[in-house]
């Protein structure tokens, strides 16, 4: 249709409850709208109602229990409710950080589903005044063997590597596991960190009423539309025709929007910013709106659609309200800064247009050609969304794996070589090397080379951030609780494992169809289990996402609430990292091992168990990881360990293999510790608590007469020896494999994989 007439017949023409069915809106959630609104909606008016209410945007479903998580600490200064959450570091300073999901574009369209995954997490971090310093990427993918896999695991690389590398911020740490469980619905989590001055962070609330609205960044397309209600909804097979509602970034233009906002934010133009994310202009007029006055009581908002740089023609408010074109942000300036505002996007040769203004009616005004075409109130759109008390089941109990079923191994050599080769733990390498690690100058260790945590540097200074992403969907399928605990708990431990003080996570919480009651409980119950071990550990969430409907066929993912966790390092002359282990170094055990194989890499990969039969995953036991983490902090800050490395998948005996991986040199297990246990339990129990570090010959008794004092339990674990081509002796006799062989078979999988031809 061109003409406007028709045009405006078209978006203003009263809707029914069927079209509301067509926009998601349920048969419950259409009579709430008409009785908020009192009256039907137009198209205009529906389709805002369909995205501000998905379960994208509102959280409808788990709401209510987020509030359980705690959200604050002595060091918190922003917790959940803005664009990310602000700690502070220190100076004067904060790090500012959020993780988000971009699971079902990125399951469409590989590339561009991650690439934009990465440029909206960057655009909550730039958003409130921050400098992008780091990225982190949490990827899932199917079982090696689906056809679709090979070209997923490649078009998400890409798509990360392409955007991050090109607008210049350092892909520093992350994690890639593959299952069956996500075959139909992979999962793409990007996380970004950012650092700010404290007295310069900017928020999407404080506008007030009479200042003008200023759109800036990229004209708008009809790329991305519906995209929140298309992230709020199951997949069917096939649903790769859904292609045109995965936006196209580009990161160059990202690169200088984020230059363009921190010089303008740098003068005292803007009243309050939003980026524009998943639902584009509507999320952010609509969320700075209901956050805005000067007691955060509401505001309205009137815009002029004809006034949005547009880069298609004949778009209509409907497509403009709804577009989820990418690199866009929505500022309130203060009047007289319109003039200063254009200038610096100017410069960037940004589009930069007043399309509006803010109001005291509490209003969502929009018009087009003149006519007015939307008219409602703001409040139900945000804070009024439906939020659900949906009906869940307690998830079912597993019974312990009676490991005593199965014959211990002949060769433990074998063991260990297809469990440093298995998808898993195998080297992620062929990723992360397509990841600029290093731009910008400040990394100076990124996790993805087997290390605990990313630690990048606050640059000009001898702090640095440490950084990291957790997450066993295994344990969480077993007993979401304890699975929900352990998350956090890994997260603590590998910060505490490279020496940085936890302070606080982001999350995303990646689940199926909140419908089912039994989905639902497993959201619920990994949910109170993380926010038991954030209470215990001091470790509180001050951002985050919530994943949900990520099913296909009715198919539901593997539970996978991942953890983003950022800790601080106070000197950076007091880390450990994998590669300060030297020849002649004792291996001790911080922590007490007792064997616990349920749910463990050794049960799924050697034993070849799947769903129940796996067993219940170890407990976690929060004072002890609190207890023992605060040891290995410690003894890194007083020099009396010289690497150090957090015992997670796969036990003892991988944690020591990772360690000797990445310093090339081999280890001598020592045999006789580990007492009643089977050599399977001691050297492939997941126990929790538990921290492999290096010791120098001169710092060992120091170490475990410390340690006898803090009430921590420790075990000498074996020796480094002096030459790289030794042999990794495993339990004397009963194998042997040289570390020469565990590399290759370590670091040739995924290369041999993405390179074979189906």
């Amino acid at each position: 249709m061109t003409d406007k007439t028709a045009i405006l017949a078209h978006l203003t023409a009263e809707q029914d409850d069927t079209a509301g069915l067509e926009h998601g809106i349920k048969a419950d959630e259409w009579e709430r709208l008409v009785t908020r609104l009192g009256r039907k909606p137009n198209l205009v008016e529906l389709g805002i109602y369909s995205v501000m209410w998905s379960e994208h945007c509102s959280y409808k479903s788990s709401r209510r229990h987020l509030s359980k998580f705690p959200t604050k600490n002595d060091r918190v200064i922003q917790g959940p409710g803005e664009n990310a959450g602000v700690i502070d570091i220190g100076d004067g300073q904060a790090a500012i950080f959020k993780m988000e999901s971009h699971n079902h574009p990125s399951y469409i369209e590989p590339y561009q589903g991650a690439a934009t995954g990465v440029g909206g997490i960057l655009r909550d971090v730039f958003t409130m005044g921050a400098r992008p310093i780091a990225l982190v990427n949490a990827l899932r993918f199917g079982s090696p063997d689906h056809p679709k896999t090979r070209s997923l695991v490649a078009g998400v690389v890409a798509g990360i590597g392409g955007y991050g590398n090109c607008v210049g911020v350092p892909t520093v740490a992350g994690e890639t596991q593959f299952d069956e469980g996500y075959n139909g619905n992979i999962l793409v989590n990007a996380m970004a960190v950012g650092l700010a001055d404290q007295d310069k962070i900017f928020y999407a609330r404080g506008a007030t009423p009479g200042n003008p609205i200023f759109y800036v960044g990229s004209k708008t397309g009809r790329d991305g539309i519906h995209g929140a209600t298309m992230a709020s909804a199951e997949f069917s097979e096939g649903d790769e025709e859904k292609r045109p509602t995965v936006q196209v970034g580009d990161p160059f233009t990202e690169k200088l929007l984020i230059e363009a906002c921190l010089e303008l934010m740098a003068t005292d133009a803007i009243q309050a910013i939003q980026d524009m994310g998943a639902a584009g202009l509507t999320s952010s007029s609509v969320e700075m709106a209901a956050s805005g006055g000067e007691n955060g009581e509401g505001i309205g908002v009137v815009m002029d659609l004809d006034k949005v740089p547009q880069r298609e023609e004949g778009m209509t408010a409907y497509e403009i309200m709804l577009s989820e074109s990418q690199e866009r942000m929505l500022m309130v300036l203060y009047p007289d800064k319109i003039d200063v505002a254009k200038a610096v996007f100017d410069k960037y040769d940004l589009s930069a247009e007043v399309i509006g203004h803010t109001t005291d009616t509490g209003h969502l005004v929009l018009t087009q050609f003149g006519e007015t075409v939307c008219d409602i109130p703001v409040a139900p759109l945000a804070e009024d969304a439906p939020n659900y008390d949906r009906p869940w089941t307690e998830p079912p109990k597993r019974a312990p794996l009676d490991i005593s079923k199965y014959p211990e191994p002949e060769d433990y050599g074998e063991v260990l070589l297809k469990l440093m080769s298995s998808p898993d733990m195998a080297s992620k390498r062929w990723i992360w090397e397509q990841y600029d690690r290093h731009v910008m100058g400040d990394t100076v260790d990124s996790s993805q080379s087997m290390g605990d945590a990313a630690i990048v540097r606050i640059h000009g200074t001898n702090k640095a951030l440490a950084i990291t992403s957790d997450c066993n969907p295994h344990y969480v399928a077993a007993d979401p609780y304890e699975g929900g605990k352990q998350a956090v708990a890994e997260a603590y431990r590998n910060l505490s494992a490279v020496g940085a003080t936890p302070i606080a996570i982001t999350d995303n919480l990646n689940f199926g169809n909140p419908e089912k009651p039994a989905t639902m409980g497993y959201i619920v119950k990994a949910i109170e289990g993380m926010a038991e071990a954030c209470r215990e550990l001091d470790f509180p969430v001050v951002s985050g996402n919530v994943s949900l409907y990520n099913e296909t066929d009715g198919i539901a993912i593997p539970p996978t609430p991942v953890v983003g966790g950022v800790g601080l390092i106070e000197d950076l002359s007091k880390v450990a990292t994998l590669n300060g282990a030297q020849p002649g170094d004792t291996l001790v055990v911080v922590g007490e091992t007792k064997g616990h194989l349920g749910a463990s890499l050794y049960a799924r990969e050697w034993l070849g168990l799947k769903g129940d039969d796996l067993g219940t995953p170890p407990q976690v036991n929060l004072a002890i990881e609190a207890k023992n983490a605060a040891f290995v902090r410690e003894m890194i800050r007083q020099a009396k360990v010289t690497s150090a490395h957090d015992v997670s998948e796969g036990g003892l005996i991988c944690a020591a293999i990772d360690m000797a991986l990445a310093t090339g040199i081999g280890i001598i297990i020592d045999p006789t510790i580990h007492k009643d246990l089977t050599n399977c339990t001691w050297l492939f129990g997941e126990d929790q608590a538990r921290t492999l570090v290096s010791v120098s010959e001169d710092c060992l008794s120091d170490l475990i007469g410390r340690a006898a004092v803090a009430d921590v339990h420790v075990d000498v674990l074996g020796q480094l020896t002096e030459s790289p081509d030794d042999d990794l002796l495993v339990l004397g006799t009963y194998g042997v494999v040289s570390v020469g062989e565990l590399r290759k078979a370590h670091e040739g999988w995924l290369p041999a994989y993405m390179n074979s031809v189906d």
